[in-house]
């Protein structure tokens, strides 16, 4: 198993060198987002081919891994295609705190490290011995499949909604945006919650647990939640700023009423 982890270390260490590398001759490190949700898609067959656990549970979490991550980067990769050369606005404020490439090949470095980390559920999957299924298993596969569900949808809700001329500059409020300001980062962290509950029948399963933590710092403290929220206000103003007020910030949930407006005293 160790020698299986450190083959995929190294070759997402030398991958996210080599898209490091793209980016800065292209001058766009947008990109990078693209490598990230594509690593499980590479990582996952890897280790399922050259570890001896039962096909049923191999195929099992490398169906569900290689669909979100090829869904996610693939996504991802037509967003980025469509605004290259323009950078993706958290990649504009590195710029900002980082001058030269050289921090962010630390930084692409680091994203490997993550993919890694998050390839771990079904690394230690394969390598699983038990002949059929623990209902732990079942359960947090379950959960993974409804999130990636859930976050399809809430992508397919917010690109439909931006295709359309009439809103352009608006606040997306359909579908799950309605009950949610960020319903694709809550299906990804849910996500990852029912990786982890499946990932939990394996041996050294628990080590997992430290995904969904990871997955919710990130999207709560560092480049999800507060990045993008920071961009929507300086584009969207006052209109986002009620949108945060009625909304939820993460888990889906009822709207708050609208404010009503204040009442001025007779001039009688």
């Amino acid at each position: 198993m160790l020698t299986l982890l450190g083959l995929g270390s190294l070759l997402c260490v030398v991958a996210f060198a080599l898209v490091w590398a793209l980016c800065v001759r292209i001058k766009n490190y947008s990109f990078l987002d693209v490598a990230f949700s594509y690593g499980v898609a590479i990582l996952a067959p890897l280790y399922a081919w050259n570890a001896p656990a039962p096909v049923p549970r191999k195929a099992a979490f490398l169906a569900l891994g290689i669909a979100w991550s090829l869904r996610l980067g693939t996504y991802i990769l037509v967003r980025v295609l469509g605004h290259h050369p323009r950078e993706d606005v958290r990649y504009e404020a590195l710029r900002d705190r980082w001058k030269g490439p050289w921090m962010f090949l630390l930084f692409f470095e680091m994203q490997a490290v993550l993919v890694v980390l998050f390839s771990l559920p079904f690394l230690l999957a394969a390598f699983n011995p038990a002949p059929e299924l623990h209902p732990l298993e079942l359960a947090g596969l379950a959960v993974a499949a409804i999130s990636l569900l859930g976050e399809t949808a809430a992508d397919w809700q917010m690109q439909s909604f931006k295709n359309k001329p009439q809103n352009k500059g608006a606040v997306c409020q359909a579908g799950l945006w309605n009950y949610s300001r960020h319903p694709n980062y809550f299906f990804e962290a849910l996500l990852w919650c029912g990786f982890a509950l499946a990932a939990l029948a394996s041996p050294w399963g628990w080590v997992c647990l430290l995904c969904p933590v990871l997955m919710l710092y990130f999207l709560l403290r560092v480049t999800g939640i507060p990045l993008t929220e920071e961009y929507a206000l300086k584009s969207k103003g006052d209109a986002y700023r009620e949108y945060q007020r009625t909304t939820s910030a993460l888990v889906p949930w009822f709207k708050k009423p609208p404010a009503s407006p204040q009442s001025h005293p007779s001039l009688s």
